[in-house]
Order: structure tokens, then sequence, then C-alpha cells
């Protein structure tokens, strides 16, 4: 899979804004106090225009709140407990996906007798928009991968929580039976 710089910046500068605002003074009213993006900058190397761009999208997307003027910024519009990773990734337009597919309007238009969403399910990596042979696994690996981001939320992240139990299942194994003669 991979995951942009948009993606892993966005999370990144969440992660920021929520142990800042755990540990940050609070407002007049006992709210958090606005983090301002210059701060995230600042702590998390990251270009200001860049994170002005993300928090754009991040606001949109219904995750922070922003506070204009001065002592402005931004907090998050949930506790970080119910803001989830993945949530994150998708708001900055980062599909979570493992397959070198992509969706373009030229493919999605090859076979105009199906439907939108049957188009996207026959679209595939190879020309002519066959799938590849490991094309399932890929994709099921990016389900995967959605499904885990999508049970780590921020206050995970801050806290350290994020290696979560996983129950891996194993065929059972059976040794030769030798016979002895």
């Amino acid at each position: 899979m991979r995951l942009s710089t948009k993606g892993r910046y966005a999370v990144m500068a969440m992660t920021d804004l929520a142990l800042n605002a755990q540990s940050g003074d609070k407002g007049a009213n006992g709210s958090n106090r606005p983090i301002s993006l210059s701060e995230i900058s600042e702590r998390q190397q990251i270009s200001l225009s860049y994170l002005e761009q993300l928090f754009a999208r991040l606001r949109k997307a219904g995750l922070v709140k922003s506070a204009r003027g001065p002592g402005g910024g931004y907090t998050l519009a949930r506790e970080s407990s119910a803001l989830f990773v993945s949530e994150i990734v998708l708001a900055v337009d980062e599909p979570i996906k493992a397959t070198r597919c992509s969706m373009t309007s030229n493919k999605l238009g090859a076979n105009k007798r199906l439907s939108k969403d049957q188009a996207v399910r026959e679209i595939g990596c190879m020309p002519g928009g066959q799938r590849c042979l490991t094309h399932n696994l890929w994709e099921d690996l990016g389900v995967a991968i959605h499904d885990y981001l999508s049970q780590v939320s921020l206050e995970d992240v801050v806290r350290k929580r994020t290696r979560k139990t996983v129950k891996i299942s194993t065929p059972e194994i059976h040794a030769p039976v030798m016979m002895e003669a």
C-alpha cells in the first residue's frame, strides 16, 4: 500500500492537535485552546502552506473546527477517542488501497452499457481493464488496512496504543506419517 505524504502529514498534524489540545490551556468557556497551524508546522516540521491545504480539507470533512482572530487556530471537532485514522486519510482524498488500478473517466466510459458502479467493479490494472493475477490479494490487503485504520483512534495514537491484538488463524499442519515396513 502506498500512503502518500498528504495522508501521513494529515495524521501527524491531527495527532499533534490532539496531544496539544489535551495538554494545552483551556479557553474561557472551558474548551480546548485553539492550536495555530504555525505551532504544528514548527513542531512537526511540515510546511505551513501545506498544512493550510490539509486543514481546509479536514475542516470541510468536519474533523476540525477553526477559530479566527488573535489566539485563533484549530480544535478537534470531536473527542480524540471518536476520531479515527481512516477518516483523516480519506478526508485529504487519499484512498486506502494496495492495487495499482486507477479509476479514470476514460476507463469508466469505455463500456457505456455498464452503470458506473458496474464499471468500477470491472476495472483492472492491466491494459484493456483486465485484472492482474494478484489483484484480489492486493485489494483484500487494502480492505484489511482500511479496517485496521478504522479501529485506531487519535487517542490510541497519542497514547501509543496502536498495536492491536490480532487473531491470526493458521491452518493445522500435519506432519507426514512415517510407515514402518
